[in-house]
């Protein structure tokens, strides 16, 4: 209880002396803005019971523990479903593929979706699957793994997902296509194609995702809907094959990996540090390019 009353309940205290401060000082409307952003954020939710307020309790990251409140309220996560987004590092993960600069929002605000951008992962964790991390299997395992784990899948994959279907046939000339999963995006309004891959990210199987998603703007897509998003799942992305081909090309197509087991902490360092680089280089390339 004593560490519950640390990690919940001392913010308020705070919040109402706040509040006291900036009246006295005629500044009660900065004062309520405060009170009411602390009490959102840090107040005891009904929502929520007390086994998830144990789950909460373990997370020691202050800005992690706001995150995972806000995200199980607003989405109705069950205690096993917290349960799981904590131990696969569900926040540490959106803070490596979304930058530093996006903690804070994360912290207050929980995960906003408002461009392709906000849906991607980096890696995605497949765990749930039962796979072993060194045994050999084919796409079509892993698709069919997926679908008999849809709930799992679609609270891996965020906000705003619906199932549409599998193995997508697109015909062209006589020739057949497939796409492996078609699902649609409520909050973003548009749909969203991914294609699984074993090994290596190629650029064929870029040039066949662009390809879907090219298809789908001028054959599927509605009146409303938004462009088309596409993301391959692939084991090993090529960090230059993304560089070159991917990102020049196309705004809309994604590639991440995804892993068959809980990542530690360190391996998510890891995974900082090299995008980072990834990052740096890049700046690097552009500021060459205008000089």
């Amino acid at each position: 209880m004593r560490q519950f009353y640390l990690k919940f309940s001392k913010n308020h205290a705070v919040s109402d002396e706040s509040q006291k401060v900036h009246a006295v000082r005629g500044k009660s409307q900065k004062s309520d803005a405060l009170r009411h952003e602390s009490q959102r954020v840090n107040a005891l939710r009904s929502e929520l019971s007390w086994t998830h307020y144990r789950l909460l309790l373990k997370v020691e990251e202050e800005a992690a523990r706001n995150f995972y409140m806000l995200e199980c309220v607003e989405n109705d996560w069950s205690t096993r479903e917290l349960e799981r987004q904590i131990n696969s590092l569900l926040y540490e993960r959106l803070v490596l593929s979304k930058g530093n600069k996006k903690i804070k929002d994360l912290a207050k605000k929980g995960h906003i979706v408002r461009k392709p951008e906000d849906i991607i992962k980096d890696p995605y964790v497949l765990e749930f699957l039962g796979l072993e991390k060194n045994k050999p299997y084919l796409e079509k395992q892993l698709e069919d793994l997926l679908i008999e784990k849809l709930k799992d899948f679609l609270l891996e994959l965020g906000k705003g997902f619906s199932f549409v279907e599998r193995q997508k046939r697109i015909s062209l000339d006589g020739d057949h296509y497939y796409i492996d999963l078609v699902f649609y995006n409520y909050i973003l309004k548009c749909f969203v194609l991914i294609d699984l891959k074993i090994g290596k990210l190629t650029h064929q199987d870029i040039g066949q995702m662009d390809f879907y998603v090219r298809y789908f703007e001028e054959e599927i897509k509605q009146k409303g809907d938004n462009p088309t998003i596409g993301l391959i799942l692939c084991s090993d992305r090529n960090e230059a094959m993304v560089r070159y081909t991917l990102l020049k090309n196309s705004k809309h197509v994604f590639a991440s990996k995804y892993k068959l087991y809980l990542p530690s902490e360190e391996e998510l360092k890891l995974e900082l540090i090299k995008e980072r680089g990834y990052i740096e280089t890049e700046r690097k390339l552009a500021k060459s390019k205008l000089t």
